[in-house]
């Protein structure tokens, strides 16, 4: 079983790349919190393929409905003005969704339908004669599921299963937004070769962060051609996509994650930390091939005196830690640079196999896809870095139980 955060905060996913659909549950979510569609629409639209030219050219919508743990008593006509989803039959049904609303403490259900599905691009991968693309999941997922797996645009290991992180994602900064302040911002640090001068977690070393100040860089990121704050890095990097994807290749990339107004104490100190949970749900998304938290692998190289932050009584002075010391957080952002491998499908010929494993020269027919999966990718990270930070703030207040809350009378 795959849940996403948990024990507390979850989020559970179904769905493959050239299926119906995805859909999402989050479990965990505290009642009471203001949830708003157009919200998570907002986070999916950054996910989306289609959004950016330097992606993958299938272009879907990815409209999220809501159909569960959502209520407003106060205004039921507005939280019914969601869209509606059409059941067939002999008398055809229209069924309103959720819009905005609170949520009930209950599951929350989303669903995102695919509507641009070209499976006919995915043929040369059919049966026990299909074709392995090197690097790709093709041949371990046809032979863990005895030739049962959809292989049709990597099926569950498409980024487009990544869906679900951002819905669960958004609730999840809803809820600590609301709570905390709390907010979440990525940053494109490097592709291939091409690096960016600018970082985020050198903007930002302080506790706490004006609104305003993140909402000014949200929409620098917005309107840049490729999401990073580095315009002169943006346009080296586009220049060097384009020139890779008519080579048939591919490119890797460094993506770097922020949290900001973080609340301190949440986490554990060694087998439930914070850190082992941040890290492996980074390093567990689609191509990453490491993660690295605060300075990262810089540390190596520095004597204690110069890598430990100082602490006066305000808070720490510096951020070398990365916003977690013992597994648990220190109210200083979190920060982690997700590095990203080339993306595994590409049209330059290549060696490879069959599924029966007679070798073959591969050359691949059809397709489209991200000549850099980490252009797409920071949206993915804030919303997995956002869940593991909620279920972290509610395993700490588990262990505050205040009497009043269990009055009925």
């Amino acid at each position: 079983m795959e849940i996403l955060g948990g024990p507390i905060f979850g989020v559970a996913g179904a769905g493959e790349s050239h299926g119906p659909g995805i859909s999402t549950i989050v479990f965990g979510c505290p009642a009471g919190v203001r949830i708003d569609r157009a919200r998570i629409q907002h986070f999916l639209n950054r996910r989306r393929p289609g959004s950016n030219k330097h992606g993958t050219p299938r272009n879907e919508a990815d409209r999220v409905v809501l159909t569960a743990g959502v209520f407003d008593d106060a205004d039921h006509d507005a939280m019914l003005q969601g869209p509606e989803i059409e059941v067939a039959g002999d008398t055809p049904t229209r069924v309103p969704t959720y819009s905005v609303g609170y949520s009930t403490g209950e599951p929350i259900a989303a669903f995102v339908a695919s509507a641009s599905s070209k499976s006919g691009h995915y043929k040369q991968f059919s049966g026990s004669q299909g074709e392995v693309r090197p690097g790709h999941t093709d041949l371990v997922k046809h032979h863990k599921s005895k030739g049962f797996v959809d292989y049709r645009g990597g099926g569950r290991s498409s980024y487009r299963s990544a869906i679900t992180d951002v819905v669960g994602g958004s609730i999840a900064r809803a809820f600590l937004g609301g709570a905390f302040e709390t907010r979440f911002i990525s940053n494109i640090v490097q592709v291939g070769n091409v690096k960016s001068t600018a970082s985020l977690a050198e903007k930002f070393t302080s506790g706490i962060v004006d609104a305003v100040e993140v909402d000014a860089i949200e929409q620098q990121l917005a309107g840049a051609e490729i999401y990073t704050i580095d315009s002169a890095f943006a346009a080296e990097a586009a220049k060097l996509i384009m020139e890779t994807r008519k080579q048939g290749d591919s490119l890797g990339g460094v993506v770097e994650v922020v949290a900001v107004n973080v609340p301190a104490l949440a986490g554990e100190p060694l087998y439930n930390s914070l850190k082992l949970r941040l890290m492996g749900s980074l390093g567990g998304l689609h191509a990453v091939r490491a993660v690295e938290v605060g300075a990262g692998h810089d540390v190596v190289t520095r004597l204690g005196s110069e890598n430990n932050d100082p602490i006066r009584s305000a808070g720490y002075q510096s951020n070398h830690h990365g916003g977690m010391l013992g597994g648990m957080t220190t109210g200083s952002p979190l920060v982690a640079r997700v590095s990203f491998k080339p993306t595994s499908t590409i049209t330059k010929a290549q060696q490879s196999v069959r599924k029966d494993l007679s070798e073959i020269d591969f050359q691949l027919e059809k397709g489209r896809h991200d000549p850099c999966v980490a252009i797409r990718a920071g949206v993915a990270l804030e919303s997995r870095m956002a869940i593991e930070l909620a279920n972290a703030v509610l395993m700490h207040q588990s262990g505050r139980v205040h009497t009043e809350d269990f009055k009925l009378f």
